[in-house]
């Protein structure tokens, strides 16, 4: 049965409440096991040692808090990442253009997580002209490991922690989630009022037997990207050409570096006048067109 508006087969899995503090649920079958290898696959040779975002400047850098090997895809890669990305759109019902690209990762021999927050500290990555804060992270698992590996909450109640045998030690230091092979963690970063929620706190346990393969996605309270294509479309010919224009407007460039900036960074230093750009947009319809074309075959 296909669902309807979609090209894909409608889904049939199920969502299970974990908890409201953080809300956090359980989808069960989200992927199929064709889809986890397939990502597995396109993802191995690309692995590199994680990074994490440095919650003072914004920027990723090496830290031991992260020990895993990971590699990040373009939004819409191909045909399975893009069955992925719209059907994560339809289960948490927010719109595929506020995804970040998929992020897989992969632990193995005790490699970790200290537990974090997704949500952003800093002002630089949450600016509205990057889709703003991260509202929600769902969390594929791409296979199931024999010992460890589970996602775990420790900033929550007493007795919402998980206990006895089947456990990690470290997983029982709060509230926990077991990966298993083609199921997911969907969890909140911002309470319903949009405040940042301190109990998504979470880390990833030791992986201390297998492999531990996950697929993320994280959704932002509004569209989020600056490919060319992206910028084109919402305003009508004035774009950046350089993904770093936004942090260089932040610093003065605009004003510091005039003659390459008004040029090359317009969107960011402010040079866009949506007026006049609006009366091109019959030849920027097929500029973008063509953007897309590129961007598909790169």
């Amino acid at each position: 049965m296909m669902a309807y508006g979609t090209k894909q087969p409608e889904w049939r899995g199920e969502v299970v409440p974990i908890a409201w503090s953080p809300r956090a649920f359980h989808i069960k079958k989200l992927l199929t096991d064709e889809e986890c290898e397939h990502i597995k696959h396109i993802a191995r040779d690309k692995l590199t040692s994680s990074d994490v975002v440095n919650t003072q400047t914004g920027k990723s850098e090496k830290s031991d808090v992260r020990t895993s090997t990971g590699t990040f895809f373009d939004k819409d890669f191909d045909e399975v990442v893009t069955a992925v990305e719209e059907r994560v759109a339809m289960v948490t019902m927010l719109p595929k253009a506020n995804q970040e690209g998929l992020q897989v990762l992969k632990y193995v021999d005790g490699q970790k997580y200290e537990p974090h927050h997704d949500y952003f500290h800093d002002d630089y990555n949450k600016r509205p002209e990057n889709g703003g804060q991260r509202v929600v992270t769902v969390l594929m698992y791409l296979a199931t490991p024999e010992e460890g590996g589970e996602t775990v909450f420790p900033n929550v109640d007493e007795s919402l922690r998980v206990s006895g045998e089947g456990w990690s030690d470290c997983a029982r230091q709060g509230l926990a989630h077991k990966p298993v092979k083609g199921d997911a963690l969907m969890f909140y970063s911002l309470t319903p009022d949009g405040k940042e929620d301190i109990h998504s706190l979470h880390g990833s346990c030791p992986t201390t037997k297998g492999e531990k393969w996950s697929a993320t996605l994280w959704i932002h309270v509004d569209a989020f990207g600056q490919d060319a294509s992206y910028q084109l479309n919402k305003w009508k010919g004035c774009a950046d050409r350089h993904e770093n224009c936004p942090y260089w407007a932040g610093i003065g460039e605009c004003d510091k570096n005039p003659g390459y900036m008004h040029s090359a960074c317009k969107l960011s230093c402010k040079r866009c006048d949506p007026a006049k750009d609006k009366e091109k947009e019959a030849g920027v319809q097929g500029a973008a067109a063509v953007a897309g074309q590129a961007a598909a075959a790169a």
